[in-house]
């Protein structure tokens, strides 16, 4: 991760079998693996949203869950930036931040699956 950390992400049952049901390519250990082997880059994900002409850009993704779980729902301000690997700005508060709050992401990811899902 950017900050340096291992972060955790907590996955849906649904999550997982769409995962589970994905060919892998041999010997590599990544579920999307880049056009020459390997991870993808920063921006894959930015250029396959102009190849398919959507006007949008990964950042307004994170940005859009940003806004629901600050406007939707009642989840602590903690968990919603834990779950966007957002750094801790304070140092004081970083050293004694050592949980990284997984069920209750797995609960907000959930939400957020619920959500986006009934569309």
């Amino acid at each position: 991760m950017k900050a340096g950390r291992e972060h955790r992400i907590p996955r849906s049952d649904a999550a997982i079998g769409l995962l589970k049901g994905l060919p892998r390519a041999k010997g590599l250990d990544v579920v999307f693996a880049g056009a020459h082997g390997g991870m993808l880059s920063d921006m894959a994900l930015t250029a396959v949203c102009r190849r398919m002409k959507v006007q949008a850009v990964p950042r307004g993704f994170r940005s859009t869950f940003h806004d629901w779980a600050s406007e939707r729902t009642n989840v602590p301000r903690d968990v919603a930036e834990m779950a966007l690997a957002h750094a801790i700005s304070s140092k004081v508060e970083a050293a004694y931040r050592l949980g990284d709050l997984f069920e209750k992401r797995r609960r907000l990811m959930q939400a957020w699956l619920d959500f986006c899902a009934k569309v």
